[in-house]
């Protein structure tokens, strides 16, 4: 997520350099043609083209509008585990106390595992939401060239299994691995030991409802997550936007043609700029748009899941009284991972 004020002009010209590069042929071919040539026959009436224009600029609003939606909800998503866990940290802290069944040093441990778990859930589900999906935009070469020239994203070069070592113990370490959905079996470890508290005595059972209603919260943000993830914005929409679009800037200088050389015989050059700056401005509309459909994939407008994770671990871990407390990941280039 960029935390700056705006990119610069510089940063947003060097990543739509390549459209840029395709758009200033499309219009510098035809005037040319037209021009040294001759070839008039090229020149289109600008009604038509127009038309096409405001479908594309329709159909290109619509799918920003329903891509923003997605990068929102999924701000949302990781807002609501923010919070679930600061009161899953609360009810830890405050439920699993010493007593007949538990000394102190017994109830510290549990808390501490309880903790550490969760802590293990957000740093699997992390690592679940970054990996690739082939439809996702990150393989683009102008999003895949900016990602390695201003961040690092962790998850694609830090390993799952040394993040969850210290977090788990063997046999929680062995079970979690085994499983395809990390993040989930280390819920379900969660509740395995909040059943075996409440038969103990530790937990009476209003305090056993209240922790296990978290971690429903936890699956319900965890699904919600996957949603976004795992189902892209419907390729058809997608696909029609890209279509549109590109119909549109590749016809629009010659509509131009004729509406310039209406003026004069060296305005038609005009053709050159103008074209170029009509379709930079729909083809740059459809690109944020692109890049703002897979919230979770790592790109520099994405919902900061790690940065936030980070924010959690601090809080819980600060809960617990520990003192090997992780430093808050500073942002790269003005963007949040």
């Amino acid at each position: 997520m960029h935390i700056g004020r705006q990119y610069t002009l510089i940063e947003f010209v060097h990543w739509s350099r390549y459209d840029s590069f395709w758009l200033i042929v499309g219009a510098t071919a035809p005037t040319l043609l037209y021009t040294l040539l001759g070839c008039t026959w090229l020149a289109l009436p600008w009604v038509p083209i127009a038309l096409i224009g405001t479908a594309s600029a329709f159909i290109a609003g619509f799918r920003n509008n329903a891509t923003y939606a997605r990068a929102w909800e999924s701000r949302q998503i990781y807002g609501a585990i923010v919070n679930s866990s600061r009161s899953w940290g609360l009810l830890v802290m405050d439920f699993v106390r010493a007593g007949n069944s538990l000394s102190e040093p017994a109830a510290a441990a549990v808390r501490t595992q309880l903790v550490h778990r969760h802590i293990a859930w957000l740093t699997a589900l992390r690592f679940q939401l970054r990996q690739p999906r082939q439809w996702e935009s990150m393989v683009l070469h102008s999003n895949s060239e900016y990602q390695r020239t201003h961040f690092v994203i962790p998850e694609r070069v830090d390993k799952l299994e040394d993040m969850l070592r210290p977090l788990l113990s063997d046999d929680d370490y062995r079970h979690v691995l085994a499983g395809t959905n990390r993040a989930t079996h280390s819920i379900a470890l969660q509740g395995r030991q909040l059943a075996a508290l409440h038969a103990d005595g530790t937990l009476d059972a209003y305090h056993h409802i209240a922790m296990e209603r978290v971690l429903q919260e936890f699956y319900d943000h965890q699904g919600r997550a996957e949603r976004i993830k795992n189902y892209p914005y419907p390729r058809q929409y997608a696909t029609i936007s890209k279509f549109f679009v590109r119909l549109f800037v590749w016809l629009t200088p010659l509509g131009l043609l004729n509406e310039f050389a209406k003026m004069g015989t060296w305005q038609v050059w005009l053709t050159i700029p103008v074209g170029f700056l009509i379709g930079w401005v729909f083809t740059a509309i459809e690109r944020v748009g692109e890049a703002t459909e897979n919230p979770f994939e790592g790109n520099a407008n994405d919902t900061p899941i790690t940065t936030l994770s980070r924010t959690i671990e601090i809080d819980l871990r600060e809960m617990l009284g520990e003192t090997d407390i992780p430093a808050p990941i500073a942002p790269q280039h003005l963007i949040q991972i």
